[in-house]
């Protein structure tokens, strides 16, 4: 699997198409892609208004995908790049799925638990730990989000 940067930073802007299509619902514009073997396996966004459901993250509806599309709930080997720092319910899917690293582009000094609060995705307690590659293009990730709450403020 490639783990260089300029392949990172390609992966990054997959996610961030992704993250623009959330906006359609007026969600928060999060995109995630998750990766085997150099190629894209499943992607998504947040539609948790689309939904109406509060779990309906980018990360869980890509982790999802990719385990229904290879047939298995165990992702090891894959990678998930996500726009933004995932929270606490997407590390512990993250660590469920045993997936191997996750890159990401802005930090997320609210709810972040890949480095910013804390990290799950490293903690020694469980069973499983995740690579974190963090601040990938990270002012291109930031814009979207902080251009959507600044319209709600206005509204």
């Amino acid at each position: 699997m490639k783990n260089t940067a300029d392949f990172d930073k390609r992966m990054i802007r997959e996610a961030l198409k992704e993250a623009k299509k959330a906006l359609e619902y007026r969600d928060v514009p999060v995109g995630c892609v998750l990766v085997r073997d150099g190629a894209i396996v499943a992607r998504a966004h947040n539609r948790r208004e689309r939904d109406n459901r509060p779990t309906a993250h980018a990360e869980v509806l890509c982790i999802d995908a990719a385990a229904k599309r290879l047939g298995a709930w165990n992702l090891s080997g894959c990678t998930l790049y996500v726009t933004l720092e995932p929270c606490v319910m997407c590390a512990g899917a993250i660590v469920y799925a045993r997936i191997d690293r996750v890159v990401f582009g802005a930090y997320d000094k609210r709810f972040g638990c890949a480095g910013s609060v804390h990290n799950l995705l490293a903690d020694p307690k469980f069973n499983h730990r995740a690579l974190v590659t963090g601040g990938v293009l990270e002012a291109e990730c930031l814009a979207p989000i902080q251009e959507f709450f600044k319209a709600i403020r206005f509204r």
